[in-house]
């Protein structure tokens, strides 16, 4: 087993969270029995993944999020009930290890809701160790890269202007994102 995947054993039965930050906020692909508001401490979203398959290619790479070292991240906690739990999982490996990019990991989330909550959820780290990992970028090679990318699921703009649509709908302004949102609506996309 890849050290990338948590163990059946660290996937306890019994109903699953997963945090969500990027597309799974507003694509999240998968049954859920309830999406709430959270918060994860400890790692916070930034374009840091070269794309080669999602948003661009290997001659002509996008960029998405991944959750990298420090800060905090608002974004979606999915309850999955345990039934679909198995399921879940497996289709999020697929889709979210395409490349191996992300570490599967449980964190701590605190839920936004009327009882603030504190619970264990799923949720995938960028592997700082990865080719495809781009670190700290500036805000003119990300937009050049969001211009470019374009793949399997379409265009890298895309992918931002939803995101940054996702974060509004709950009243979080990631500013970095949100800049390179407001460059990108500003533009016709780019001719394939």
């Amino acid at each position: 087993m890849s050290t990338k995947t948590l163990s059946e054993h660290e996937l306890t039965a019994g109903d699953l969270w997963v945090f969500g930050y990027g597309s799974l906020m507003w694509n999240p692909g998968f049954d859920f029995v309830e999406r709430v508001p959270a918060r994860l401490i400890g790692e916070h979203r930034a374009l840091c993944v070269y794309s080669f398959v999602h948003r661009g290619t290997p001659e002509q790479p996008g960029l998405v999020l991944g959750l990298d070292r420090g800060g905090a991240c608002r974004g979606i906690a999915f309850r999955v009930a345990d039934a679909q739990r198995m399921a879940t999982v497996a289709y999020l490996r697929e889709r979210e290890q395409v490349t191996s990019v992300y570490r599967e990991v449980k964190r701590s989330v605190w839920l936004e809701d009327d009882a603030r909550r504190r619970i264990s959820a799923l949720t995938y780290v960028v592997d700082r160790g990865h080719a495809q990992y781009a670190g700290r970028l500036s805000y003119a090679e990300q937009l050049r890269h969001v211009r470019q990318g374009h793949g399997r699921s379409g265009p890298n703009r895309d992918y931002v202007i939803a995101t940054v649509k996702a974060l509004e709908t709950q009243g979080c302004r990631d500013v970095p994102l949100h800049q390179l949102a407001e460059a990108l609506r500003d533009e016709a996309p780019a001719p394939r």
